[in-house]
């Protein structure tokens, strides 16, 4: 690991544990505040702040990032999308008071070119949306881009969103939630996949790569934003992987490149060697599925339990480490190759504590362990299987999400 990347554990007089949680640091405004920006801009930084879309509240740094996102001309169509409901080119150019062969083409290109804005249907009945700015647009600005073909255009933009995400808005959806949806859980691949012996079907990447016959790998968006930011971790980045209907359509329009099953299941067991965690949408679905391979200090999902304490957006773990207390020699080797920050030990005293709320159960602290066999992955018995479908899942993640944009709206 790069000496600059971030350090999820921190070693004080021989005690290995987590990193202290970052404080939030956002200072909210009001559109009067920034009698410099266009009237377009901010009614688009406006819609993006909104609680519904997981939005941080109207600050210098979301102004920044909607003002290199997108261009005046650009501002002036989006600021007319809806955040669920799409609009087609039609109803927009008619809301602009402009032709329809004038405002389509500039849709076209957030949509399939600069991937800023979503867009579903038919040629003819297209219809565009706004996308969260997280999971949403930062992914799929850089998925199809790689650290060789960064234009100075995209290293700003991923400047910037790191910037904003630095500011700890995310936690507003997390604290205070009464019932939480997990939106991604860990998988276990190759060695820690041994480590799992009552793993379920569900639990094994290779038994849900069987439902899909298209394949896309993309680039880890959050790696490349911290070689940008000068604290990458050296880790590789081709290895974000989507399947069925979700890898054509990215194939199509070319932010994927195609691969096989098998290369699939490869590139994710060259990862966890790296100590990257798999991980995948936490519902059975069978016509499009995401997969990342994630580290703890990059990775923007896991850095909301390693650095902002709010861990909801994973789903708890089916597999916690079990110690065996005689055969452990207090090395170490599980804490530090936790991506979770979910062990802490005492070197000296020779005691050590498992930090159950981070721990996603990823099984790296058990292959970290080898031989030693000091600890095992043991079943938790009330483990909540995986959403059965997107509608299912839809359903509990709208549930979810209205509870905590009216939390966070209240606590604005």
């Amino acid at each position: 690991m790069s000496e600059l990347a971030r350090r999820v554990v921190q070693v004080d007089r021989g005690v290995l544990g987590p990193s202290q949680p970052r404080p939030r640091n956002i200072r909210a405004k009001h559109p009067k505040d920034f009698p410099g920006v266009t009237a377009t801009h901010l009614a688009v930084a406006s819609r993006l702040s909104s609680a519904l879309l997981m939005g941080p509240p109207l600050c210098d740094e979301l102004v920044a990032f909607v003002q290199h996102l997108f261009t005046e001309e650009e501002a002036t169509v989006v600021r007319h999308l809806g955040q669920f409901s799409g609009m087609t080119a039609a109803a927009i150019a008619k809301a602009e008071h402009r032709a329809v062969e004038q405002v389509e083409p500039i849709l076209e290109t957030l949509a399939t070119v600069k991937r800023a804005i979503g867009s579903s249907g038919p040629d003819g009945q297209k219809k565009y949306r706004l996308m969260p700015i997280m999971p949403g647009i930062f992914e799929m600005v850089l998925i199809g881009e790689s650290p060789d073909s960064l234009s100075p255009w995209h290293r700003r933009f991923a400047e910037l969103f790191e910037a904003l995400y630095e500011t700890g808005y995310i936690a507003d959806f997390q604290h205070g939630q009464t019932k939480p949806t997990p939106f991604v859980r860990a998988l276990a691949v190759g060695q820690t996949i041994e480590a799992h012996p009552m793993a379920l079907p569900s639990d094994r990447l290779e038994v849900v790569l069987e439902r899909y016959a298209a394949f896309g790998i993309g680039q880890c968006q959050c790696r490349m934003t911290m070689e940008v930011a000068g604290q990458g971790c050296g880790r590789p980045l081709g290895n974000c992987t989507v399947m069925g209907e979700m890898a054509e359509q990215g194939i199509r329009q070319g932010w994927l490149k195609p691969v096989s099953r098998q290369n699939v299941l490869e590139i994710k067991r060259e990862a966890e060697s790296q100590g990257l965690v798999t991980w995948i949408m936490n519902v059975e679905a069978a016509k499009g599925q995401a997969s990342c391979s994630c580290c703890g200090c990059c990775c923007h999902a896991l850095r909301m339990v390693n650095e902002f304490n709010s861990p909801g957006v994973i789903a708890p773990a089916h597999f916690l480490p079990d110690f065996a207390a005689d055969r452990c020699t207090y090395c170490g080797k599980c804490v530090t190759q936790c991506p979770m920050g979910a062990l802490k030990m005492d070197l000296r005293q020779r005691t050590r504590q498992h930090l159950g709320a981070r721990c996603i159960g990823c099984g790296l602290c058990a292959v970290a362990c080898g031989d030693r066999q000091a600890l095992r992955m043991e079943a938790v018995p009330d483990y909540q299987l995986p959403y059965k479908s997107w509608y299912a899942y839809q359903f509990h993640a709208t549930t979810g999400l209205l509870k905590n944009a009216w939390t966070a709206w209240r606590r604005r």
